[in-house]
Formats: structure tokens, sequence, C-alpha cells
């Protein structure tokens, strides 16, 4: 599969899934641009790529998605620099155990998981239309199912559960997939979402040892679990397929909060309000 000649832009591409997500996507010939917190660990990474594939055109950019400013500031440094976006990969994510909060002071899990992927993707809407076709891919979770969209308590001030936060997010990623697809009907850019797994990643890393180590001997490792982005980033099969659920690269059915459109629709508004304020 050749990608030559697309831009991707990749969130969580330091470690996991998305380490493999953007070297496969390098391999495939595209210019993989990494939006990174930590450049010294992105630097590292890209050199890792470069390592294993010569030809591979990595870019790193300071991106803190805990910070709605360095969001911002992410995307005029992308757009000064870039005319263009093709695949947007929207895969860091992340589980915290107490409750900490973002540099906007809203619950951590909230908003690096839902509320950043939602303003970077607003904001570079734009370019991506004017790059079309292009695709957009939310990494979510199977752990949308155990999710609910508490609007009475969105950051767990009230009560704070980290399976309950997580899975909230989850749910979040896909009720705004499908909100946006509906929205972006007609311009050639789709978007679609994904549980990738029980994959071994850093996100586990919450769980004590020795579990920890026990526990990851069971999951999938980050290329498996990297496979199904990589399909909808890459294969010709879904072009024109928007607002799915996939797991293990086919359509699969969602809980039926994550089906609901109204519900959808009422989180994109209070989203909007999030990321005004």
């Amino acid at each position: 599969m050749s990608l030559a000649g697309k831009v991707c832009l990749i969130t969580g591409g330091t470690s996991g899934i998305g380490k493999e997500t953007a070297r496969a996507i390098a391999s495939m010939g595209a210019h993989v641009i990494l939006a990174a917190r930590n450049l010294e660990l992105a630097e590292r990474v890209k050199q890792d790529i470069i390592a294993s594939h010569k030809s591979a055109s990595i870019d790193i950019m300071q991106c803190d998605l805990a910070s709605f400013a360095s969001i911002m500031t992410f995307v005029q440094a992308y757009k000064a620099k870039y005319d263009r976006l093709h695949i947007l990969i929207n895969n860091a994510g992340l589980m915290e155990r107490e409750r900490k909060v973002s540099r906007d002071g809203i619950e951590l899990t909230f908003a690096v998981n839902h509320l950043a992927p939602f303003l970077l993707t607003k904001l570079l809407l734009d370019t991506m239309k004017s790059s079309a076709p292009a695709r957009i891919i939310n990494v979510a979770s199977d752990a949308h199912r155990g999710g609910t969209i508490n609007f009475d308590d969105l950051e767990g001030k009230k009560s704070y559960s980290l399976w309950k936060a997580y899975g909230q997010s989850k749910l979040a990623n896909i009720l705004f997939t499908r909100h946006l697809a509906s929205m972006l009907r007609g311009t050639s850019v789709s978007v679609n979402c994904l549980h990738p797994g029980v994959v071994a990643t850093d996100l586990f890393d919450i769980i004590p040892p020795p579990f920890n180590y026990l526990a990851k001997l069971f999951m999938l490792t980050p290329e498996k679990g990297a496979e199904t982005t990589i399909f909808l980033a890459s294969s010709p099969s879904v072009e024109d397929i928007t607002g799915e659920y996939f797991n293990k690269k086919k359509i699969a059915v969602t809980s039926k909060l994550a089906q609901d459109a109204d519900l959808a629709a009422r989180l994109w508004l209070v989203s909007e309000q999030y990321i005004a304020a």
C-alpha cells in the first residue's frame, strides 16, 4: 500500500500503538508529523523509525494535549508550515487512577481523551477539507460499553472512578466521530473510530506490579493493536465509509448509547462550550 504524497498527523505517536502506527504509515511513503509533548522522546522515536526505514519522512512538532493553548499554538505552527493534511490520527489517550486536572483546570481524562481531539480536529478541518479526500481516525475502545455521559458530573467532581472516567471518554470518542461524520457528508473527508484491542501499552502502567506484568502477558502487542488504525488510514476499501466503529478491521456494533444521535449532539454543544471558555 502506497501513501506517497500524503501528509499524516499522529497524536500519541511516541509509544505503543501510536509509535507502531507512525512506523507503518511512514513505511508506506507518507510524510508523518508527530505531535508530541516530549520532543526528546519524539526525536528518539523518529530516529528509531528511520533506522528501520531509511526513506521515512518524519517531522516533530510540540503539542501538549492537556492544554488548549498548546493545541491552538500547535495548529498555528502547523498551518504556517503545511497547507495539506490527508490523514489525522487522534491516537493519544490516558487513564488516571486518581482525579487530576489539565492545564485548563478540566478533569484530565475528559480533557485529553475527548476535548483535545475535539479541539484539534475542529481547528484542522479547513485544511483537511482543502486536502480531500482525507481521513480522520479516532482511537476509541470497547471500554465505551461501560461508559455513560454524565452531564451532571462530566469531570468526576462529585465522584471519580478511573473506569467511569475512561469509559465516558471512549464513549465520547464514538459520539464525536458519529456527529462529525454527519457534519462532513459531501466533503470527501471521512471520520471513523476503532477499538484497537486490549493492548500491552503504557496505558496500563497504572496497574500495580506484579499484576501489570501478568496482565500484559495476555494482551496484544502494540504492533497487533495498531493494525486497525493503519487499515483505516490506508485501505482503499474504506474510502467511502464514514461514521463507523471498527474492530479487527471490520465494522462493529457499539453500545446503544454510542448510537444516540441526540446524545452526540448534546455532547458536541457542551464540548464547544468547554473549548470556548
